[in-house]
């Protein structure tokens, strides 16, 4: 359920002074741009470039070799705060240490013996020559032959990103050029797939950096600047959750939604169905409907039992006894089981009734693009003082995140004021009173919504001009009440539902007034050069004469509500 809209014609991208200036003064909405994109996409080419700075910046700081630098960042998940802060607080013998990173910096790396000499090789005991072996900056050497078998063995079983030295009991991680180097001779395409995976292990490892979950696959990857629990939107138009890669689902948390999902998706409410509308036969344990009023009733198998107690019995009954049984006695577990299976399909109907309601009606307002381009097209031919009808494009991206907000409150009203997930959190008193406060709010969210949606779907381009003003104006105040309703919506998901719970901690993504965020393309001409003589030739990613430096990040701009590339792109 992506938002969507056309982007065929020029009006759809105008008018914000009439829209922002009533935000600012009504809702105090800050409708300034925002300092920076605070997600970026990593493409195939980008992505030497991004794994590059932060290279340089543990490069710089520890004055690293860049082979020892990925060493570092592999060990700590590509978290360079998280570097710093363990070499801060431990210091860097350990922080070397932790990692497999030799603590000797100036040791000759990979060098062969000396060709003079000889050198008698401990794993397959036979003596080579100088030439013919190779030491490693842990200082163990071993011969050529055995070194590449044993990068062979590891890089085939996955492990490329943390080969270990062959020795008993050492730790340090080989020297990924000496790796290199050795495999290429015997085996060029294992080298390649070794080079590609301590590429990728930038997206693999990296918990800022995810692949996009598009279908098929777009090729690129997401990265965070800050908070991992947000909604991004990648360059392919996919809009997706970066905490679980699911479809963005705010403000229902990662969890809320898997449980939700799968709620929908299997037959656990079919089940809840049958036990309480069918009881099961006594010999082939199948369900069974009763259909008349008669409670001795009998399975398609043979056997009669009674509707009552579910028991076996015999065929001739009375109106007041059946043959041969009795069930008289009261059996409250029984009864206690099957009312609480109804009570919880009815409430689940209620919840999936209202969440499916909404999903419907987002998916037709999606249609609205055509209808909307013909009435505009038509009011601009008239002639009118009215020329600007971007009101008209902003109202339905309003009436689009708000809907999406409405989609999505009901998963997470089910579980939070159910017994599933926070039954030992809060009292049935609290929880009454909470579900009351955020039933209004949505209450109030839904009638304005709906609101606006009637509004969007009156054929302006048939009345006057006076009439036309006032839809306009009706569209505009109900595009800021919507919005500053879904913010307080928000802020008592977060404050008091969510913020209060002591067992338990479920994040969501923060409400944007214009939408889930584009994340902007990291540039791929950006020149991370690394002074390492034996650093990797991973390709041409880096060639040229580009800055060494980050390019300074273009302003962002933003349009309300999700508008689609390329309209941003084009303004």
């Amino acid at each position: 359920m992506d938002d969507c809209f056309a982007d065929e014609e020029d009006y759809y991208c105008s008018d914000h002074e009439s829209l922002d200036g009533l935000e600012n003064e009504d809702s105090g909405v800050n409708w300034a741009p925002s300092k920076g994109p605070s997600t970026r996409v990593i493409t195939k080419e980008s992505l030497l470039v991004a794994q590059r700075e932060d290279l340089r910046r543990v490069m710089d700081v520890l004055s690293l070799r860049e082979h020892h630098a990925r060493t570092l960042l592999i060990h700590h998940r590509w978290d360079v705060e998280k570097l710093l802060a363990v070499l801060v607080e431990k210091g860097k013998p350990c922080l070397f240490m932790d990692a497999g990173v030799p603590v000797v910096e100036d040791e000759c790396k990979g060098s062969r013996a000396a060709s003079s000499s000889s050198v008698m090789c401990d794993i397959c005991m036979e003596e080579v020559s100088g030439s013919e072996a190779t030491r490693m900056d842990c200082g163990h050497c071993f011969c050529n032959t055995c070194w590449t078998e044993h990068f062979v063995v590891k890089i085939n079983e996955g492990q490329s990103r943390r080969i270990r030295c062959m020795a008993h009991k050492c730790n340090a991680i080989c020297d990924e050029s000496t790796v290199r180097t050795l495999v290429s001779k015997r085996h060029p395409d294992l080298a390649e797939k070794f080079d590609r995976f301590l590429l990728e292990s930038y997206i693999e490892d990296n918990k800022m950096v995810k692949w996009c979950p598009s279908t098929p696959h777009c090729g690129n990857a997401i990265r965070v600047e800050e908070d991992e629990y947000c909604e991004v939107e990648c360059s392919c138009g996919l809009q997706f959750c970066f905490s679980c890669l699911s479809e963005a689902h705010s403000p229902c948390s990662c969890l809320m939604w898997d449980l939700w999902t799968k709620k929908c998706r299997d037959e656990s409410e079919t089940v809840n169905w049958i036990t309480v509308h069918t009881k099961p036969c006594p010999k082939c344990h199948k369900p069974v409907e009763k259909n008349g009023g008669c409670n001795l009733v009998s399975c398609i198998c043979g056997q009669a039992f009674c509707w009552l107690c579910g028991g076996a019995t015999g065929r001739d009954h009375t109106w007041s006894t059946i043959s041969g049984h009795s069930c008289g006695r009261y059996k409250e577990d029984q009864e206690k089981k099957a009312e609480r299976a109804k009570r919880d399909l009815y409430r689940y109907m209620h919840y999936h009734n209202r969440y499916k309601a909404h999903q419907d009606s987002f998916k037709l307002e999606n249609k609205l693009r055509e209808t909307l381009q013909e009435k505009v097209s038509i009011s601009e031919e008239k002639e009118s003082t009215l020329r600007d009808f971007s009101w008209v494009t902003n109202g339905l991206y309003r009436l689009f995140r708000s809907r999406r907000v409405l989609l999505y409150s009901y998963p997470f009203a089910f579980y939070m004021f159910g017994e599933e997930l926070f039954k030992d959190e809060m009292t049935n008193e609290v929880r009454e009173i909470k579900q009351h406060l955020f039933e209004d709010q949505q209450q109030q969210l839904e009638e304005n919504v709906e609101r606006l949606s009637k509004f969007l779907e009156e054929p302006f381009d048939q009345y006057d001009e006076k009439r036309v003003m006032e839809i306009r104006m009706q569209v505009i105040n109900l595009s800021v009440i919507t919005d500053s309703l879904c913010k307080k919506m928000y802020e008592c998901i977060e404050n008091d539902l969510l913020g209060s719970l002591q067992l338990g901690t479920h994040n969501i993504a923060p409400y944007h007034s214009k939408g889930i965020e584009r994340a902007s393309e990291l540039a791929s001409c950006l020149s991370m050069q690394v002074d390492d003589p034996d650093k990797p030739d991973f390709g041409k990613a880096d060639e040229g004469g580009c800055s060494s430096r980050k390019r300074a990040r273009k302003e962002s701009r933003f349009f309300d509500l999700n508008m689609p590339a390329e309209v941003i792109d084009r303004n």
